[in-house]
């Protein structure tokens, strides 16, 4: 599990405002791929006409002129920035990605995940306010490329490009720094669908738990025999130090043990009535973040070897696994990241498509599972397509509102309470289903089956609080036919059911806990597989 939305400003957004209009799909003349909204190189004498705030130029990347933002740590708070108004209108739909050459010199760490170097394009609408940023670093370091990626809401009425240092001292340079056009809108006209969406399973529901692959047989035999439930998603995730990069020289062999426990796993997943997802929880390319889990937001979009890696992989489980009878689905992969794709990489909607049709050449008919970037939540689905291959199944992960889900994960705040107010929201079942709109929108435009591949809160939200949530989210999913999987069983202590709500206590309670319970009233609902 990855927090999908790190800048807790992001975290509770109304991702149905994203959806693409039918009045802006119709406009005869859509912008090409690639057209620029802006672009500076800093050259000339006029480099910094339109932009506001202090900054200079001087020698930039590789010759010629850069712009220069320096913030002292006399300042309080030592934050310098500058700025320039774009076209919002002309923005409007697109999926539109930043780009800039960085580099930087004594920039000190910033308080908050969001705050320190500014590579930062802040949208405003009627309704809200966005800030996708680039990641950038700290320290010192020499030019280095950065990106952002993110789909401009329709109703957007100003747009700002930001650059330079926010609660941080130091100094940064930017140079060759470009708005694009990565995708148009989305358009949603698509021939009826014949027949009932595919699933990959004839029985009524799939209702599980995501599991660790240290789980052992105890574990298994609990889950599947005695709480009744009939799948899991089992995870490839590699460790590592957080900001490390993973080594392809050494990938082969990690997915080979990783492999290897799935292999033993699966005649007790058979035994138990289990099936399985495969979930590539760590792609090649991926980074170790702060959890020790490694993610798809570092090369995989960015390192063309990268890619072919991950379509080679793919070839490889798929020959490994196209007659294991447990086996429902590959889980291509966890949470994608596409905040940056390099020219002559694929995004990660043509990155799917490849991954996709190299499975069905080797495994005909087993599911293919594929959640949206950017980090598999519900309005992801705004920017993916239905892929061109058969037997498909879309998938998000669920944990919206993220400053109640994750509140006490990250560090102290405050203390919220579900349903209620929620960084000035009110939150309830209404609102919940408001956030998966753009998942029933995609269901039913596609005639696709859809999947929760993670949902959960963490145990200690308030006055059990965590167990209503739980309660409203799978009513919605039971509404919606939707199967599903809980985050996590025999994982983490912090998602754990069998756990009370004292974050202090480590260990399982003796007695269940009204979030075990209410799994277990749903896991006996369930059908097993007739193997």
């Amino acid at each position: 599990m990855r927090s999908y939305l790190s800048n807790p400003r992001l975290a509770a957004l109304p991702f149905a405002v994203l959806v693409t209009s039918a009045a802006l799909l119709a406009t005869p003349a859509l912008l090409p791929r690639g057209h620029a909204y802006f672009q500076a190189d800093f050259e000339g004498t006029n480099a910094l006409q339109g932009w506001n705030g202090a900054a200079r130029v001087e020698g930039g990347h590789p010759t010629g002129q850069a712009l220069i933002v320096a913030s002292e740590s006399s300042r309080t708070p030592p934050t310098s920035l500058v700025s320039v108004v774009l076209p919002a209108e002309a923005m409007r739909g697109y999926l539109v990605r930043g780009s800039a050459m960085v580099r930087a010199e004594d920039v000190g760490s910033p308080p908050n995940s969001w705050n320190g170097i500014k590579c930062m394009l802040a949208i405003e609408t009627p309704d809200q306010k966005l800030w996708p940023q680039a990641e950038v670093g700290t320290g010192t370091f020499d030019w280095r490329r950065v990106g952002f990626t993110v789909r401009v809401p329709t109703n957007a009425t100003k747009a700002t490009l930001v650059l330079g240092l926010e609660q941080v001292s130091g100094k940064v340079w930017f140079d060759d720094v470009n708005i694009r056009v990565a995708r148009p809108p989305v358009s949603r006209e698509v021939a009826a669908r014949a027949g009932p969406p595919f699933k990959g399973h004839a029985l009524p529901r799939l209702r599980g738990a995501m599991v660790s692959p240290n789980i052992d047989s105890a574990g298994l035999r609990l889950l599947g025999r005695d709480w009744k439930a009939n799948l899991i998603r089992w995870q490839l995730i590699r460790h590592g130090r957080p900001g490390q990069p993973s080594s392809l020289d050494d990938y082969d062999a990690w997915l080979e043990g990783e492999l290897k426990k799935l292999d033993a796993a699966l005649p007790l997943c058979r035994e138990n009535g289990l099936y399985v997802v495969v979930d590539l929880h760590s792609p090649p390319g991926g980074k170790a973040t702060v959890s020790g889990y490694v993610g798809s937001d570092d090369r995989l979009f960015t390192n063309p070897a990268c890619q072919e890696k991950f379509v080679r992989l793919w070839e490889r489980i798929a020959a490994r696994y196209k007659d294991a009878q447990p086996i429902w689905g590959y889980d291509l992969a966890n949470e994608p990241v596409e905040d940056f794709v390099e020219d002559g990489c694929d995004d990660w909607q043509a990155l799917a498509e490849r991954a996709a049709r190299a499975i069905r050449a080797i495994d005909a008919t087993r599911a293919i599972i594929v959640e949206p970037a950017s980090w598999g939540g519900p309005g992801g689905l705004v920017d993916l397509v239905p892929l061109s291959v058969s037997n498909v199944v879309y998938s998000v992960h669920m944990y919206i509102p993220h400053a109640f889900t994750h509140q006490g994960v990250h560090g102290a705040g405050p203390a919220y309470h579900y349903p209620g107010m929620i960084e000035g929201k009110l939150w309830d079942k209404p609102q919940l289903e408001a956030a998966l709109q753009p998942v029933i929108e995609f269901q039913r435009t596609y005639g696709v089956h859809i999947y929760i591949g993670e949902f959960s809160a963490i145990r200690w939200a308030p006055d059990g609080s965590a167990c209503r949530y739980l309660n409203d989210l799978i009513a919605i999913f039971e509404a919606h036919d939707w199967d599903w999987s809980y985050h996590a069983f025999r994982e983490w202590s912090g998602w754990s059911v069998e756990h009370g709500s004292d974050c202090d206590h480590t260990r399982p309670v003796g007695e269940p806990t009204d979030r075990q319970r209410l799994l277990q009233r749903w896991f006996s609902e369930n059908e097993k597989p007739n193997w």
